[in-house]
């Protein structure tokens, strides 16, 4: 005679169909939309919310960001485009800030 006595036979799809309902419930909670814990829509800060770097141009539109972005990092000026609530900004680290305003031929601040 089994462990479980003479109800193993309706035990055993009970115990399968928690399994699987369990196996479901994770897996939905896992690919759905809006509800995972690791990927996040990126908050938009202020100018003042993002650490160390400064700001070294504000130019109307992210492609006009992204060229300049990509300008400095050709000069060897580790440059970050930031989307803040002002609109695009090209930062970088304080000790970069003239020689990335050297490059893109702006004024010093």
């Amino acid at each position: 005679m089994s462990a479980w006595g003479g109800n193993s036979y309706l035990l055993s799809p009970l115990l399968a169909l928690v399994a699987v309902s369990v196996l479901i419930l994770l897996l939905r909670w896992a690919f759905s939309t809006g509800h995972s814990l690791v990927e996040r829509r990126p908050r938009q800060g202020t100018e003042r919310e993002y650490g160390l770097l400064v700001t070294v141009a504000s130019p109307t539109t992210f492609v006009e960001a992204e060229v300049l972005r990509r300008t400095l990092e050709a000069a060897g000026v580790r440059a970050t485009l930031a989307p803040t609530v002002q609109g695009p900004r090209v930062m970088v680290f304080p000790e970069d800030a003239a020689a990335a305003r050297a490059v893109l031929n702006l004024p010093s601040s």
